[in-house]
């Protein structure tokens, strides 16, 4: 019998469901494998869909909050697997890679399983997180290192 795996994330989990999809998603594929290899138990699964690439139409808001417009493509990779348990586990992610997709559903899998999710959240979850974060303060520190201070000099007017 497949058990439903709506069951095993309340409502109340989406936005943490939502958060960890996110953060599995925007791992390299060497943090997916390292996290992969430090598992005592690599669980069994099957396909549901194997992972297939795609494009997808990125949008954009003129000026963050005008008319939404069609911005450019993006490749993707997505796939769905069941764990030998039933769990339902899937992947969206950037580019081409498809055993990057593989590996972010299999985590999106065990992830929902309560006798998982704690081990898989401090030791997987928790260290991509950091190191996405480490990340962006590179690139945000990088980018404010060229930073251009403008300013405007008044002129002073001439009495007549």
């Amino acid at each position: 019998m497949v058990q439903d795996d709506t069951q095993d994330v309340a409502a109340g989990d989406n936005a943490d469901r939502k958060r960890w999809m996110g953060i599995l998603a925007r791992a390299g594929r060497s943090e997916l494998e390292e996290a992969w290899s430090a598992l005592r138990e690599q669980p069994a699964y099957e396909w549901l869909r194997q992972p297939e690439v795609g494009l997808v139409m990125v949008r954009a808001r003129a000026g963050g909050t005008g008319d939404a417009f069609n911005m450019t493509e993006m490749s993707m990779t997505r796939c769905a697997l069941r764990l030998a348990d039933g769990t339902t586990g899937y992947a969206y992610v950037q580019g081409r890679d498809t055993r990057q997709a593989e590996l972010a559903a299999v985590f999106d899998a065990l992830m929902q399983k309560p006798e998982h999710r704690f081990a898989i959240a401090s030791t997987v979850i928790e260290r991509l997180e950091g190191k996405q974060a480490e990340r962006r303060q590179q690139k945000s520190l990088k980018a404010a290192s060229t930073k251009v201070e403008f300013f405007t000099m008044v002129r002073a007017e001439t009495k007549k």
